[in-house]
């Protein structure tokens, strides 16, 4: 029997220890979940503590300690934020798992393009929650309901300005048809809606996705948008897909229709979705994510703009647990153990 120290940097629940700790015999898991916190405190901005870690959490242990933990871990289990050197002082690592579904999340870190293997939770991280919160933003802007605020504050009703649409009929892209997006098309098809979807490689000897019309490759989109009257945004952040909606996409994009984004805020060009609401060519964006979000608040711009409905990156939150982060690392754990292929590795130069 080989013996794995597998380091947990952050919390677990007492059902997830378990559930590693019954893949193997030979599983030594340490949870040093809440050790770093206080050098996350002191290496992140205030923001990005502040919105991640518990009140006033200040970590455990020396560093001498924490060094210790780190220079014995085979496997770490983390989560975001983590401490940025966490390679140079873990010597005998070889694998690190991110709860996180997004690969982007790694980027300034010495994990990045390391040797160390990486895998994410990509398409078990919540993907009904969040694919409800797209199907959500879809409505709210669809019933112009975007417009009770500003009544509430005039004290009056516009009842000319609602223009509420059928969302049955109508088209919905879906960028990034993966693990979140397949969920997000499948609800808009069980409202009626056709649905388009865009991968970076389809694969058309497979059948179609529960509710998909069509799934084109990254080049779709341009043929995509000018048909769709909504648009979600599922897709990796990587430098392809980097302010992927610029002003010619949203130029692109069918007059009146709705973007929701649950994906990152950096494939969006904040300046090009400004301008393209100003000029009233869409009716609506519904971000859950902006540029720059784990660090300050919106831009004023965006936050005011009574199209645009903003959200800290809440979406893959619900009164049930359906992350499956913990799962796909138990599968793996065993993969590992067996010197099978681990899934949802990272590749480095594709960016997820």
């Amino acid at each position: 029997m080989r013996e794995v120290n597998i380091l947990s940097i952050q919390r677990m629940s007492a059902a997830e220890r378990a559930q590693v700790e019954a893949v193997d015999p030979g599983v030594r898991l340490v949870d040093a979940g809440g050790w770093f916190d206080g050098e996350i405190r002191a290496t992140w901005t205030d923001y990005a503590a502040n919105r991640f870690l518990p009140p006033h959490s200040t970590g455990t242990g020396t560093r001498g300690e924490r060094d210790r933990l780190l220079a014995a871990a085979e496997i770490i289990i983390g989560g975001w934020p983590f401490p940025r050197d966490l390679r140079s002082r873990a010597p005998r690592l070889k694998w690190f798992h991110q709860r996180q579904a997004g690969a982007s999340n790694l980027i300034g870190s010495d994990l990045w393009a390391s040797d160390v293997v990486v895998t994410t939770s990509r398409g078990v991280s919540n993907p009904l929650p969040i694919a409800e919160y797209a199907v959500a933003g879809i409505l709210y802007f669809a019933m112009g309901l975007n417009r009770a605020p500003l009544d509430r504050a005039a004290g009056a009703f516009d009842h000319r300005a609602y223009r509420p649409l059928l969302v049955a009929g109508k088209t919905a892209c879906v960028v990034g048809a993966g693990g979140i997006g397949r969920e997000v098309g499948r609800l808009c098809a069980a409202l009626g809606m056709r649905v388009l979807g865009t991968r970076r490689n389809p694969r058309p000897d497979h059948p179609l996705p529960p509710g998909f019309a069509e799934i084109g490759g990254a080049e779709a989109i341009d043929r995509f948008l000018p048909q769709s009257d909504f648009v979600a945004v599922c897709c990796q952040w990587t430098p392809e897909t980097t302010r992927l909606f610029n002003h010619e996409r949203f130029a692109a994009m069918k007059p009146g229709s709705v973007l929701v984004n649950v994906a990152r805020g950096e494939i969006i060009d904040e300046d090009a979705l400004f301008d393209a609401l100003e000029r009233n060519h869409l009716r609506g964006a519904a971000l859950d994510v902006y540029v720059g979000e784990f660090e300050r608040t919106p831009p004023a711009r965006l936050w005011r703009h009574p199209n645009v409905l903003i959200t800290p990156h809440i979406s893959g939150g619900s009164d049930e647990s359906r992350h499956g982060g913990i799962r796909i690392f138990c599968e793996n754990l065993r993969a590992y153990l067996d010197g099978e292929e681990l899934h949802s590795v990272i590749d480095w130069e594709r960016g997820y």
